[in-house]
């Protein structure tokens, strides 16, 4: 029957459809729903699991397909670049079942730390590509991959933007039957690598790419459409863009739709060239589609002469996303042809109101931030941040987060801070400041030492440290570092969804185990100072800190209290308009978005501080700092 879908759940029943036993995969936006689906519409037959990292992930994926069974692993574009090792690996190997990696890009980008082109990395890792350009088209994407990976005994990735993994179409869902079994693992010496081996595989896997391509040029996901002088190139949700923006005028345009961007179907680009008067591409996000047919260009041996417009000639934006209004102005631009009116955005409408990111009231990282920034005072200090909901941190009034630059990077990224301000792990450091002292009595080198005392924090996230956070861990406790590891530890995976992980005792397949402790982890480890803190208790957390600055090495709290998303709110808190001085600390300390000014003065004729009870969660945390005892 037909079902109104979201573009990842029409890829989670394709997967379904086409036969998939294994999934596996890593929470990240906008690619998260995919595995959900699965496990939700799970008919018995299907392993699921979310792995602790994208590279877990592609290997189980890789080795369910070495035994002949059909496997997913899904992530967003930030985790392939951690699933790369596997990935480039494996499709030297080559696999048995049929195994997509399916990987969601973010223009913008809206969710992730930078934009990225998983088109490009499938030409570079010679991997075949599928792009979605909607829910539709996604759902059968998905099973023309498993087909096609077999058939050619490869990984193919299966890619996909933010806004066809979130739009909704309706989708004829097949039954789920049961899979035809899997063959079993065959012992042969081709599933392991080696160099002899992979040099063969590099001639084998580039001396396909016509052939892939020629097949391609057949696929009926890539199309031409229309017979009109201007040429327009696109894929993915760009196509959806275009075909709004030419609404009524279809007659005046040619389109060539690319659904499968590795390897170019060139013969099919050849011939959408030879037609054309003029060509602009439009695509999300390099130049990709643009380079392809500059390529063709030459191999037909016609002179370009600005033929081709779009990002490399600045027609077109070079990152961001696109929009049908964007395009109908590109088209209007470059040709003087009218597009669809009705796609322009309409005049006199105010701008939306700016909504910046925010902690949520009653978030316990609220509390452990807060608890670190008073504690260490005036003292010199840096603060390495990570991916999360705590890189929110980083926002006034609580400025906690000085770095941040991917998944597990601020445990070591405070390691080569310390390194190189404090000088750890330098045998000789102390005695050649001492003997500088000495020289040069007692100045420039007392500048140097009271400049390098400063405090070396990373945070990270319970899902975060089991992702990434260990081997970093492992690093600092081997090469001596002075840090101060914070793992704030909300019980689930919050910024993308609330996905279990090793340490909520919890399967995808729902079962029951035995939860990995974070503590222990250290422990075995060789963290030898390790504390375990409710961040909501502002004096245990402040005390915490101290006592952490006060030792050496690498020292561990774990600020451990549930996302506010996960528990029963307390009743909320309010304030004694009597009893309030207007200090205001209570706004401009945390940051709380409950906590507001009334601008009604009180007594000494000043504002004072009030809360919205519609968003105070209770969790108590000004009521500790107020100097009066206002709040209640």
């Amino acid at each position: 029957m037909k079902e109104l879908l979201m573009g990842n759940e029409a890829v989670a029943v394709g997967a379904l459809a086409a036969g998939v036993q294994v999934v596996a995969g890593y929470p990240g936006t906008p690619s998260s729903e995919v595995l959900e689906t699965i496990a939700k519409r799970n008919p018995g037959h299907v392993y699921v699991e979310w792995s602790v990292n994208e590279k877990a992930g592609a290997e189980v994926a890789a080795g369910a397909a070495y035994a002949g069974a059909r496997s997913l692993v899904t992530m967003k574009q930030m985790g392939l670049n951690v699933a790369s090792d596997p990935v480039m690996c494996v499709n030297y190997i080559g696999v048995k079942g049929g195994m997509v990696i399916y990987v969601c890009d973010d223009p913008g980008p809206i969710s992730s730390q930078t934009e990225q082109d998983t088109r490009s990395f499938a030409r570079y890792a010679h991997i075949p590509c599928f792009d979605c350009d909607s829910p539709e088209q996604a759902f059968q994407a998905v099973q023309d991959a498993f087909a096609f990976s077999e058939e050619h005994e490869t990984p193919v990735i299966l890619r996909s933007t933010t806004r066809v993994c979130h739009a909704c179409a309706d989708i004829e869902v097949p039954e789920i039957g049961d899979p035809a079994p899997a063959d079993g693992f065959v012992k042969d010496p081709r599933w392991v690598i080696f160099p002899k081996l992979a040099y063969e595989a590099k001639l084998r896997v580039a001396g396909r790419e016509p052939q892939l391509a020629a097949d391609f040029s057949e696929y009926k996901g890539n199309t031409l459409e229309g017979t009109g002088p201007i040429g327009i190139a696109c894929g993915g949700v760009s196509y959806s863009y275009v075909r709004e923006a030419i609404r009524g005028h279809e007659d005046k345009f040619t389109i060539l739709k690319i659904a499968t961007p590795y390897p170019f179907p060139a013969e099919l680009a050849r011939q959408f060239l030879l037609g054309a008067e003029k060509v602009i591409c439009f695509e999300e996000l390099d130049p990709y589609i643009e380079d392809s047919l500059i390529y063709e260009y030459g191999s037909l041996s016609l002179e370009i002469d600005n033929l081709i417009e779009g990002k490399r000639t600045g027609a077109v934006r070079l990152g961001g996303e696109l929009s049908a209004t964007e395009v109908a102005e590109v088209i209007q631009k470059v040709t003087g042809i009218p597009t669809a009116a009705d796609v322009s955005e309409p005049e006199n409408v105010p701008p939306l109101p700016v909504r910046p990111p925010v902690l949520c009231a009653g978030c316990p990282h609220r509390g452990a931030f807060y608890a670190v920034k008073s504690a260490v005072g005036k003292r010199p200090a840096i603060y390495s941040g990570d991916i999360g909901c705590y890189t929110l941190g980083n926002a006034a009034p609580l400025d906690m987060v000085d770095t941040c630059l991917c998944m597990g990077a601020g445990i070591t990224m405070a390691q080569g801070l310390d390194h190189a301000i404090n000088g750890s792990g330098i045998p000789d450091r102390d005695a050649a400041d001492a003997e500088a002292a000495d020289a040069t009595g007692d100045t420039a080198a007392d500048a140097v030492v009271s400049s390098a005392a400063a405090a070396c924090f990373a945070f990270v996230g319970d899902s975060t440290f089991f992702a990434s956070g260990i081997t970093g861990t492992v690093n600092a406790v081997y090469n001596q570092s002075d840090m101060i590891l914070c793992v704030l530890d909300n019980s689930t995976t919050a910024m993308t969804g609330h996905q279990p992980h090793p340490g909520m005792g919890v399967t995808m397949m729902g079962k029951k185990v035995e939860p990995v402790d974070i503590a222990k982890v250290l422990e075995g480890i060789g963290v030898k100072w390790i504390r375990t803190v409710d961040p909501q208790n502002l004096k245990q957390s402040q005390d915490a800190v101290n006592e952490a600055l006060e030792e050496k090495g690498v020292r561990a709290i774990i600020f451990k209290s549930p996302c506010i998303a996960l528990v029963k709110p307390d009743a909320p808190k309010q304030v004694d308009a009597d009893t309030c001085v207007s200090c205001m600390r209570c706004i401009n300390e945390i940051g709380c978005p409950a906590l507001i000014t009334d601008q009604s003065a009180n007594a000494a004729g000043k504002p004072k501080a009030t809360i919205d009870t519609a968003l105070c969660t209770g969790c108590g945390l000004c009521t500790q700092l107020c100097p009066t005892e206002a709040i209640r």
